[in-house]
């Protein structure tokens, strides 16, 4: 396999609509009447779910009248947000087919699919025309994909001038070697974790100025945190998380993350850009 097919065999679960459909039903939801609130604990696949989103969308000031890209899209979480707080259209792309494929039926079931096309494809060739958006964002994608660069290069050549491009990715905060598995890798093989400056040389050599920059180390920190003493006073897991994603290995994952925030290996970064400034 090459490490696009390894990426999403790593993320692939093989019956994730049916185990999705399984955890509304727990909480009473019929799928056609959940809502994106609903899902957003189990599509939101990046560290702080809703509130990381929340946080990290405004700063792009989204309007209705826009066409917004997400890139590596998951199953399309911040996309029917983006797409229900800001009224723009979003088009996502995503390398795990299953995701894609699960994602828009989601967004079917809350009746966004208008207004949200999610489709198969790598985020180092981008099947839209030169300057087709008018901004676009990425959330926990770069830790798997080597070429900062050419990934840059990329999203620069979809976004029109003046657009704003989001990043929010887990970058290196010093050089100890990182603990496996976590969330985005099994192994260091298909992981490319990158220090901050490699971001904003990529940014700057693609004609990106970085108009906001914020570490939320310590946010992820307290996202954990609560997420351990909501799990302990509830008794378990709720019917919804990131642990339908990641099935048994979240036993391992998580904990391995918080050890790698704790010691300072990884840090949850925003950059916020803007093409041509």
């Amino acid at each position: 396999m090459n490490n696009d097919e390894k990426i999403s065999a790593h993320y692939c679960h093989g019956n994730l609509l049916t185990a999705i459909k399984a955890g509304l039903e727990k909480q009473g939801i019929k799928p056609e009447n959940a809502s994106v609130e609903d899902l957003g604990p189990v599509d939101e696949f990046h560290i702080g779910g809703r509130a990381a989103s929340v946080h990290f969308l405004d700063q792009l000031e989204i309007w209705p009248s826009q066409c917004i890209l997400d890139i590596g899209c998951g199953l399309g979480g911040a996309a029917r947000f983006a797409a229900k707080t800001y009224g723009a259209k979003i088009a996502g792309i995503d390398l795990t087919s299953e995701y894609v494929e699960v994602g828009q039926q989601l967004c079917d079931w809350v009746g966004l699919s208008e207004s949200i096309r999610l489709q198969q494809s790598s985020a180092l060739s981008l099947p839209f025309e030169d300057a087709s958006f008018d901004g676009a964002f990425m959330m926990h994608v770069g830790m798997n994909i080597s070429d900062k660069h050419m990934l840059i290069a990329e999203v620069s050549r979809v976004l029109k001038s003046g657009a704003k491009f989001g990043i929010y990715d887990i970058m290196k905060g010093n050089e100890e070697e990182l603990v496996y598995p976590v969330p985005w890798a099994t192994t260091s093989e298909t992981s490319w974790v990158s220090e901050p400056n490699d971001y904003r040389m990529a940014l700057e050599t693609n004609g990106f100025v970085i108009a906001e920059e914020n570490d939320r180390r310590e946010f992820a920190m307290d996202f954990f945190r609560k997420m351990k003493a909501a799990s302990g006073a509830a008794g378990g897991l709720p019917p919804l998380g990131l642990h339908v994603l990641m099935q048994q290995t979240t036993a391992e994952k998580i904990p391995n993350m918080v050890a790698n925030l704790a010691a300072g290996r990884i840090s949850p970064i925003e950059m916020i850009a803007i093409k041509d400034a």
